[in-house]
């Protein structure tokens, strides 16, 4: 076997390995993945699996940044055509209820789990999650910024508040999705955007 091909077959492995890790913990949780569950779930030794990761941190660290990627391309991307400011903010918004709306992992936003499951635990993985937040949180309340200085917004208003305010939205939807099982719930998570972000106008 070349060492092209090698590396190529390491690489696909270890993304199945992630992705079958990262539909486990959106609903069992980062400490519910075990590297036997895992090995068995994909035909491959312990040792084999684990020799990809180094520990079962590192795989929780690369389980996380896998599903960054999943909101990035599921919510950032579709919204990056957009005008920077409210029409961006927006468009964020919407492709981020629709992300928690058609469920992208099994278990609802693996990141939000995540955040719940290692608030109070002090060590890389909380900081990678905390990272991946800070960082989301930052563009929302830069658009907001923008928004503010085109006159989009109210006069005085506060990006850092809007910023809280939307994830507030975003994490009751999650939780009315996943929780309550309450198909109104993107229909009241749209609602409480425009009213944070003002009606929109009339086609």
């Amino acid at each position: 076997m070349s060492p092209r091909r090698s590396a190529a077959q390491a690489r696909n492995t270890r993304a199945a390995i992630v992705a079958r890790a990262m539909a486990v913990a959106s609903v069992e949780g980062l400490e519910g993945l075990t590297i036997g569950r895992l090995a068995d779930d994909l035909g491959l030794s312990k040792s084999g699996l684990l020799g990809h990761f180094g520990s079962k941190q590192g795989l929780q660290l690369a389980v996380v940044e896998a599903a960054a990627e999943v909101f990035r391309r599921e919510v950032v991307a579709p919204a990056s055509g957009n005008a920077p400011g409210l029409p961006r903010l927006r468009a964020q918004c919407e492709a981020w209820i629709s992300y928690l709306e058609r469920a992208a992992f099994p278990g609802g936003c693996l990141l939000t789990a995540a955040a719940v499951e290692f608030d109070d635990r002090d060590g890389p993985v909380r900081e990678a999650v905390l990272a991946q937040q800070d960082a989301w949180l930052a563009e929302l309340r830069s658009q907001g910024e923008r928004a503010a200085r085109s006159g989009d917004l109210p006069a005085g208003a506060d990006p850092e508040q809007l910023a809280f305010d939307l994830l507030g939205v975003m994490l009751a939807l999650n939780q009315r999705l996943r929780l309550h099982r309450d198909p109104e719930a993107p229909r009241r998570a749209r609602r409480a955007v425009d009213r944070l972000l003002g009606a929109r106008e009339p086609a």
